[in-house]
């Protein structure tokens, strides 16, 4: 039985636990399917990608309202893929080839399951470690719909490597993979329909943020709302039964109405190691599960799901497997996340209802991007900043941003929060540039 000092299962944040400082252990990696991960092969590295197309050809299209004589002529979908994924896939090999190429290294190309304490079975060899390392990530999940499992629907796994554009794309869900590739496939010249069973795009959102959105979205593209899908049948083309009695038709069709953590695949539980309801690794603050000498990271822990959690987690644990008298905790109290649509939204904190629902006594500003000068530079009428604050201590309890580079204005206030400065401190203890985007934020606070 091939033994380890170290095993980690997953090669995407998991991957990069592994630094110099352990160039003297045994180390092996299991990953199935590519290096990088959700993040580098099939999520949010590739989708900014088609974004930054997408926000290209918006822009042309739209340029009359600036006095300029732009067209939006059509895309080269093959070129646009090709150039995203010509970056992407050699990034993938190469993260491989490396670790292959490593004398401390072990990489096993195929899945694993736990058969046992500390022990799994990997393509039909028995590998134990000293310690383990679970970063299996998750997956897309497709609701129990008649029809559906029997026609060739797309996920975010697959829906970005097409070998042509649709002239129609349904897509399934609200969240904010189908707010990111609605917004891709419109600008690039499909039509696109959402099909969603709430009343308000983008669950978990400010509903201040969960509004606009909804209203943008429903003047670019077909937004179906309180709605779902009864039956779905394919030939030559999609047919969807609609609740409302309705029907669409469409060449393709993503489904995009939630992931789950790959925990089952992995058969946790034959190595000790608890879950929760969801099916997430359950960890303490250091990362360490049920099971003696195993840890966990990344999506299969954390039910927010985002690359820079899964990041932070496998910097402390580059420390912790390495100095188990001085642990390193995690910190999740601040979690900030980005949506990138168009417009795009950078969120940090409590959502104004999260405080309502806590009887949290709260201040609200809003400012929007029209009140400053660079918003009227480019003739904005919908990004908007939303802030929410506490009226003793003074500090940041939320915000909420909407509108054009919302994912990096929002980076000073989770640095505001995450200092414990004051509104007034974050407002008035330093300059801010003029005419520059950052004076809607400064306006918020200075109005709180």
């Amino acid at each position: 039985m091939p033994h380890h000092d170290l095993l980690i299962i997953g090669a995407g944040s998991g991957n990069t636990v592994v630094r110099k400082s352990y160039s003297e252990m045994d180390v092996a990696i299991v990953e199935p399917w590519a290096f990088g991960g959700t993040c580098l092969n099939r999520g949010c590295i590739p989708s900014k990608m088609f974004v930054h197309a997408a926000d290209v050809a918006l822009s042309a299209r739209r340029g009359g309202s600036l006095g300029l004589h732009t067209t939006f002529e059509g895309a080269d979908w093959q070129a646009i893929r090709d150039r995203v994924f010509g970056r992407i896939d050699p990034i993938a090999v190469s993260g491989r080839d490396y670790r292959v190429g490593l004398e401390n290294m072990t990489v096993y190309e195929s899945h694993a399951r736990f058969t046992g304490d500390r022990c799994v079975d990997v393509g039909g060899t028995s590998v134990s470690a000293d310690q383990i390392v679970v970063s299996a990530g998750g997956r897309p999940v497709a609701p129990d719909l008649p029809g559906l499992a029997e026609v060739p629907f797309h996920t975010s796994d697959s829906i970005m490597r097409l070998d042509s554009l649709p002239e129609h794309l349904v897509i399934l869900g609200g969240g904010f993979i189908a707010i990111e590739m609605a917004h891709v496939f419109e600008a690039l010249g499909s039509q696109v329909t959402i099909v969603h069973r709430g009343d308000l795009l983008l669950r978990g959102a400010d509903e201040a943020i969960r509004e606009r959105i909804t209203e943008v979205y429903s003047g670019r593209m077909g937004v179906r709302l309180n709605t779902t899908v009864t039956a779905v049948a394919h030939d030559h083309g999609f047919r969807l039964e609609l609740s409302d009695g309705s029907t669409l038709e469409a060449d393709q069709l993503l489904v995009a109405t939630g992931r789950r953590p790959n925990s089952d695949r992995l058969n946790v539980a034959a190595g000790g190691i608890d879950t929760d309801e969801r099916g997430l690794i359950a960890t303490d603050d250091y990362l360490r599960t049920s099971a003696e000498g195993v840890w966990a990271l990344g999506d299969i822990t954390n039910p927010a799901q985002l690359k820079h959690i899964a990041n932070a987690e496998a910097r402390i644990l580059t420390h912790n497997l390495l100095n188990p008298e001085d642990l390193w905790a995690m910190d999740n109290s601040l979690t900030p996340h980005a949506v990138f649509g168009h417009p795009q939204i950078g969120s940090v904190g409590h959502t104004e209802q999260n405080l309502v629902d806590a009887g949290t006594p709260h201040l609200v500003s809003v400012r929007n991007f029209s009140d400053i000068a660079y918003g009227w530079a480019m003739e904005d009428s919908t990004g908007f900043v939303k802030l929410l604050a506490d009226p003793d201590s003074r500090l940041l309890l939320g915000a909420h941003i909407i509108g054009p580079h919302a994912p990096t204005l929002i980076q000073q206030l989770i640095q505001g929060m995450a200092s414990g400065t004051t509104v007034d401190e974050m407002a008035r203890d330093q300059l801010y540039v003029h005419p520059a985007m950052p004076e809607v934020v400064e306006q918020a606070l200075l109005e709180l």
